[in-house]
C-alpha cells in the first residue's frame, strides 16, 4: 500500500468519513472512494453495501475480481437523559460497539457511578451539542420527557447527517413536539427523520425491554436504511 494512501485513509478517519479501499486483485491497482464518492463509482452498489454493514469482500464487476476493504468511523451514540431507560440502553449500545455520551444537566442522574464506562456531561444539550460532531455513523436519543433538556438536542440532530434520531414519548407527546419544530420552521419530511414514540414496536414493558426496542430500531435504521418498515 501506498504511502499517500495511507496518509488517505487515516486522515479519513480523524475526520469520521467513511472511505473504502478497492483493489483490483489482477492488477494489483488501488484506489480510495469515499461514502460521498460511491454513487458515482462503477461499484456503486457493492460499495454501498459494504458501507451500510460494515463489509469488506472480493466482488466480480465485469468479469473482474476486486477486494473492496471497508473503513467505516466507529459508532457514536448520543443519549440526552440520565435516566433508567439509558442505563438499560448503555450496555446493549457499547456491546454493538458505539462510544457513548450521556447528556443531562441533572447532576444528581448524570454521574459517573451510574454511568461506568461512558462519557457523561452534567451539562444542557445546548452547551455541549456544538461541541459534537454528528454524522452518517452517530445516533441520538432523546429519553428526558422533558423539552427544555430534550429539545436543543433534538434541534441539533435534526440539522444534523446522525442517521438515526428517536424520542421517547406518547403519541400525543410527540405531536405537541412535532408542533413546536414545525413553528421553527422545520418540514414534514425533515421531521419525518424522528423515531417516536421511540423503539420498534413489541410490545415492550419495562426500562430493559424498552431499551432492546430502541437498540433493535436503531440497528434496523442503520442497517437497512429509514424507509424499510
Amino acid at each position: 500500500m501506498k504511502t499517500a494512501v495511507i496518509k488517505e485513509l487515516l486522515e479519513a478517519r480523524r475526520a469520521r468519513v467513511p472511505i473504502a479501499l478497492v483493489s483490483e486483485l489482477k492488477s494489483g491497482g488501488e484506489r480510495l472512494v469515499r461514502f460521498d464518492e460511491a454513487e458515482r463509482d462503477e461499484l456503486a452498489d457493492q460499495l454501498r453495501r459494504g458501507f451500510r454493514f460494515d463489509e469488506s469482500r472480493v466482488v466480480t464487476v465485469n468479469e473482474k475480481e476486486y477486494f473492496i476493504a471497508i473503513h467505516n468511523p466507529p459508532l457514536k451514540l448520543v443519549v440526552i437523559g440520565a435516566v433508567h431507560i439509558a442505563q438499560a440502553l448503555i450496555p446493549i449500545a457499547t456491546g454493538l460497539n458505539y462510544d457513548v455520551m450521556v447528556i443531562d444537566p441533572r447532576g444528581a442522574f448524570a454521574t459517573q457511578d451510574r454511568f461506568p464506562g461512558v462519557t457523561v456531561r452534567a451539562e444542557w444539550p445546548d452547551e455541549v451539542m456544538p461541541q459534537i460532531s454528528l454524522d452518517t455513523r452517530s445516533a441520538v436519543v432523546l429519553l428526558t420527557h422533558d423539552p427544555k433538556i430534550d429539545d436543543p438536542a433534538l434541534l441539533a440532530a435534526l440539522r444534523s447527517q446522525c442517521f438515526y434520531i428517536g424520542a421517547l414519548g406518547s403519541k400525543r407527546t410527540h405531536a405537541q413536539r412535532l408542533e413546536r419544530f414545525t413553528a421553527k420552521g422545520f418540514t414534514e419530511g425533515q421531521l419525518a427523520r424522528i423515531h417516536a414514540p421511540i423503539g420498534l414496536n413489541i410490545g415492550a414493558r419495562g426500562a430493559a425491554e424498552i431499551a432492546v426496542a430502541i437498540a433493535a430500531e436503531m440497528t434496523k435504521v442503520l442497517r437497512l436504511g429509514p424507509e424499510v418498515t
